[in-house]
């Protein structure tokens, strides 16, 4: 008996087996396609390892094509660094965060800035009032940067900054604070994000319009590979696409076609790929599916090296993918939160197994508010005890030969590659950016999910099934937005009095001129903030060139109902519509809106199409409205009901100056305001004593809130 035959005929055996087992026809019945569309079989052989594409079955760690890991040994000889992303309030609370996590074990800084520096303003900006110190910390000057890193060496830290719309008078502010530390900055170690394509498809936190932006991206990719042999010029971020709702090979995708852009902006400026290809990073978000999550990382260095090989890389690190991971903050629910900290762990672990270099843990708490000292100390743990109980370290790439693994490898490789062909096609990730179409696929995938989840077809434990009938309460941290902003204005008012006005004037005059000819951009944003420019007046005398980008609102329609044609559920909703409509002679209207700089907006997107499916006429306002804006484009448009998302955490501030505007607007207007998004359940009563009529955290079943939503509606009208 030949070999093969002996396979074949052990197959069959298994196969009457299991349909035995089962009680079923076929084993096909076991067949499940996941969210990318691959098929998931109920068993792997190695006849699934035959005709592997993009797979080298014998390929080893540290060698072509790096789909076992960028270096041989891997975490045997150093395991990955712990670099837990953090900021909040003022420069002050937050280094004394980071020295607590430094002296606890933690081995890098990841800083998170609050959405005004993000977006170019500083903290005295009136666009900017709920905003300020609440989702990040608020940085208006060089001087802020430089408590940031008080007492922390930056000769010896490595630092992550996650930047992309200010990144000029960031990156600049954070060479400044090096060079008053007497650190040079061909010493500074760590990473900008500096991808600014990715913001125009989901996070939002941009400025000016893509043109140019990819040009900052270009000129500080060039600066830095000069200057600063030690510091990442970019981290190509996939994490914000999976947290809008794109499944794996959307996000491994569009992040590698991100990747070929920025490579090419960097050649435009007459440099030699292997002169910055290996300082290059990525950062990838890790969700719940497990396996698929350590596939695509493995493929995700498999199809890099395959790309930088096409564009002429000759050195081994030219050709290496180095990733950042996150573990998945839209995974965490506000329903029995506590199973946070287990999800977490696994994505933890998924990530190690698929050979990530350095790791963020979420805090359980994340889906109600900023982490606590105590939940972040839970999240930094949890990868403490991976490193040093677990035994995950001993070996490189220990699932390497798995069947499974190789097989799902493959085919999220050449799934992946096919999109990236897509997009080249459209003339690169630019034009495909300014077309839409990433925005509206990863729009797509996320109304899936919500729909899965809503139906139950996805089981989410706690939230549609296994629910805890006595929800626990969990302590949050508590931002008071106003003393912050006001400690920041009162630091922004001294140093616009000690500062050399006549030098700062002159610096951003040379800055401005520098963009009109097409100049380095980095080397005179560097000046401008020595002589303590500010954050937004940098940003404001770009934008003076290159003007504010303002995105326009695309959404999909039909994606959600179609995961419920005959349920009872959705069609109760739906009748309640239809005599909404008889009774009134028009169908109820909803305006779903962002208010501030909160530029997160899958939330808002799936409630606007879901909401649209069930039959409601719905208005989708623009990102980063004011209070005032809402009221006059929810009365131009006669609406029933505003639906405020917000994730940020800037409700207490934005919706009571949303209430006030509406009364002063038409005091006899009845608007019905309902609000979801990340709400710590010990503000519903403050929402609820400004009027707000329904709250709904996340998690919260789309059919249950829009029943709710036309219950109150068809009450209020019925009132007139």
């Amino acid at each position: 008996m030949t070999d093969n035959n002996k396979s074949k005929f052990s197959i069959d055996q298994w196969q009457k087996s299991f349909e035995k087992e089962t009680k079923i026809d076929s084993v096909d019945n076991f067949i499940n396609s996941s969210d990318e569309g691959i098929d998931i079989k109920p068993i792997y052989t190695e006849q699934d390892l035959h005709n592997l594409e993009f797979i080298e079955k014998d390929s080893l760690p540290g060698q072509w094509p790096f789909t076992r890991g960028p270096k041989a040994s891997m975490y045997t000889n150093r395991p990955w660094t712990i670099r837990q992303y953090a900021g909040f309030s003022t420069a002050e609370e937050s280094n004394e965060f980071y020295r607590k996590n430094l002296e606890s074990g933690q081995k890098g800084l990841s800083v998170a800035f609050d959405l005004p520096t993000h977006r170019g303003y500083d903290s005295d900006d009136e666009l900017v009032m709920g905003d300020v110190g609440k989702a990040g910390v608020a940085i208006d000057t060089v001087e802020d940067m430089k408590i940031l890193f008080n007492n922390i060496p930056l000769n010896e830290m490595s630092v992550s900054m996650t930047m992309n719309g200010a990144v000029l008078p960031i990156l600049s502010s954070f060479i400044v604070s090096g060079e008053e530390q007497n650190v040079g900055k061909d010493q500074l170690s760590g990473t900008i994000q500096n991808d600014i394509l990715k913001e125009f498809m989901v996070r939002n936190t941009y400025i000016y319009p893509p043109d140019p932006s990819m040009k900052i991206v270009a000129d500080i990719i060039e600066y830095t590979s000069k200057e600063m042999p030690k510091f990442n010029s970019i981290s190509i971020s996939g994490y914000h696409m999976q947290e809008a709702g794109a499944d794996n090979v959307l996000e491994l995708a569009y992040t590698l076609a991100d990747g070929i852009e920025y490579v090419r902006a960097a050649k435009s400026k007459g440099l030699d790929v292997d002169e910055f290809a290996p300082r290059l990073s990525f950062f990838f978000a890790i969700g719940t599916d497990f396996f698929m999550e350590i596939a695509k990382l493995r493929a995700a260095r498999t199809l890099w090296a395959k790309i930088m090989r096409d564009f002429g890389a000759k050195k081994e690190k030219s050709l290496m993918l180095r990733t950042h991971c996150q573990t998945s903050g839209v995974s965490l629910t506000e329903k029995d939160p506590y199973n946070n900290i287990i999800r977490t762990s696994y994505e933890a672990l998924s990530a190690v197994l698929g050979g990530t270099q350095s790791l963020h843990t979420n805090s359980f708490d994340e889906a109600i508010a900023l982490p606590t000292d105590e939940s972040a100390r839970i999240a930094r743990n949890t990868q403490l005890i991976l490193q040093n109980e677990t035994g995950v370290t001993k070996t490189v790439d220990p699932l390497a030969g798995s069947y499974f693994i190789e097989s799902l490898t493959d085919q999220l490789s050449k799934k992946a590659w096919d999109i990236i062909q897509e997009v080249e096609e459209l003339g690169g990730m630019t034009k495909a950016v300014k077309a839409g179409v990433p925005k509206l696929k990863i729009e797509e995938s996320a109304t899936k999910k919500q729909a899965k989840v809503d139906s139950g077809s996805r089981v989410v434990v706690g939230v549609n099934k296994f629910k805890n009938p006595n929800e626990p309460k969990v302590d949050v941290r508590v931002i008071d937005n106003e003393k912050v902003r006001d400690d920041q204005i009162k630091k922004l008012d001294q140093i616009k009095k000690s500062r050399n006005q006549k030098d700062v004037d002159h610096s951003l005059s040379e800055l401005v001129t520098a963009a009109k000819e097409d100049k380095n951009l980095l080397e005179y944003s560097i000046d401008a903030i020595r002589n303590r420019a500010t954050v937004g007046e940098v940003s404001k005398a770009l934008e003076s060139v290159f003007g504010r980008h303002f995105a326009k609102s695309l959404s999909v329609s039909g994606v959600y109902g179609k995961h419920f044609e005959g349920d009872q559920d959705f069609m109760n909703v739906s009748n309640k519509i239809d005599i909404f409509e008889k009774d009134f002679g028009r169908r109820p209207r909803v305006l779903v809106v962002k208010m501030g700089q909160d530029g997160h907006d899958r939330g808002a997107k799936i409630v606007a199409t879901s909401f649209a499916d069930l039959g409601f006429d719905v208005d989708m306002g623009p990102l980063f409205q004011s209070p005032k804006d809402v009221v006059k484009d929810a009365i131009e448009n006669d609406v029933h009901a505003i639906g405020v998302s917000t994730l940020a955490a800037g409700h207490k501030t934005l919706v009571p100056e949303l209430m006030k505007c509406l009364k002063e607007s038409d005091p006899d207007n009845k608007i019905i305001i309902f609000v979801g998004g990340i709400i710590p359940e010990q503000d519903y009563q403050f929402l609820y004593d400004q009027n707000v009529s329904a709250i709904f955290g996340p998690g919260s079943n789309i059919i249950e809130c829009a029943e709710q939503v036309i219950d109150l509606i068809s009450k209020n009208s019925n009132k007139k």
